[in-house]
């Protein structure tokens, strides 16, 4: 959307990002002098409020950060306007128990994130209320930043490049997951019920998760590991109905399948719901349980319209999200400039 801005971040390692951001202005904090790689970066998370707060962003008139965790602490002067696309409250922190109940750490490292747990709340709250206005990835975020900041905000769902998509007059027999592999996305789910009811899964995406869901693949579970994006695409729009067993906070990937003409079996909680229309463009399970995604699995029959899928997908677009972020960075501009007049609050 601004091409020409620069983009301040706490590290970034150039070697591993697409080459459309070598063209960018991009200005990293002291974090980068340690090390650029995020295998070493990421751990330092004591270190990344400072790195934030040492950006001198004087001369700016807006600034726009986008985060779910520490980019909202930059400091701006009070003529600055600054808004907040957030995604989420920083998981780790606001929904501690939930994060660790799916996350296989160490007892070290459980300890070591309790330690930090309270003093970062305090932190990542007050940075929450030097944001101007914020912009909510989701009704979910919404409700979050409501709950935890006590801020309210404007909800602008994310964006997906529907051009990427197209339907196809091809069905496979195998359902798909496409998901970084982690233990709170529930892949297991789709795994197990596949197992019992022996039916085909092709599963792409890797992560930490890969060993353990590897070992409990049956014989009709492919894993298929991180794929260029134009096959996965292929595989969308031939799937018999993408898979989403997780609660995610909003999640782009049913949208992508939409677009590919294809229905999406989801978890019935979190993201889905502004997603997934039910007996429109997917079903829903309604425990997340082996038992209720099987079920689910049985009674599904492929009776979706895909063109009806591609105009719902298409509500997403990016087109229509630009209008949505300009028109609200535009009343958030308007507001603030109100703010600053004499005698206004």
């Amino acid at each position: 959307m601004f091409p020409d801005a620069p983009i301040y971040t706490s590290v970034y390692d150039r070697d591993r990002m697409p080459d459309v951001w070598k063209m960018r202005d991009v200005r990293t904090s002291f974090m980068q002098r340690i090390s650029p790689r995020l295998a070493i970066a990421k751990p330092l998370i004591p270190l990344y409020p400072s790195a934030f707060e040492s950006f001198d962003l004087s001369l700016y008139d807006l600034v726009l950060s986008s985060t779910t965790a520490f980019a909202k602490g930059v400091v701006t002067r009070p003529e600055t306007c600054h808004v907040c696309y957030c995604n989420n409250p920083t998981r780790y922190l606001w929904m501690y128990h939930e994060y660790l109940a799916h996350e296989r750490f160490p007892a070290p490292v459980r300890a070591v994130l309790g330690a930090m747990a309270t003093p970062m709340r305090v932190w990542d709250y007050a940075a929450a209320q030097r944001v101007d206005f914020f912009i909510a990835g989701s009704r979910n975020a919404s409700r979050r930043i409501a709950k935890y900041y006590r801020r309210d905000s404007t909800v602008v769902q994310p964006p997906i490049d529907t051009d990427a998509f197209s339907p196809s007059c091809q069905i496979g027999d195998y359902f798909l997951v496409v998901s970084r592999l982690q233990s709170y996305k529930r892949i297991d789910l789709p795994i197990e019920a596949c197992n019992r009811l022996r039916l085909p899964l092709w599963i792409v995406g890797d992560g930490p998760d890969r060993v353990r869901l590897g070992d409990m693949a049956g014989s009709t579970v492919r894993m298929l590991g991180r794929l260029p994006d134009p096959e996965v695409h292929v595989l969308m729009a031939k799937c018999r109905a993408l898979l989403f067993p997780g609660e995610e906070d909003f999640g782009l990937t049913p949208l992508e399948a939409q677009a590919a003409g294809r229905p999406v079996i989801a978890y019935g909680a979190g993201g889905a719901l502004e997603t997934v229309i039910e007996g429109e463009t997917g079903m829903f399970f309604r425990e997340p349980t082996v038992d209720s995604l099987a079920r689910a699995l049985a009674e599904f029959n492929d009776t979706f319209d895909p063109q009806r899928l591609r105009e719902h997908a298409e509500l997403f677009g990016k087109e229509r999200f630009k209008k949505r972020m300009y028109s609200t960075l535009e009343r958030a501009w308007a507001e603030h400039a109100r703010r600053l007049q004499p005698g206004e609050a």
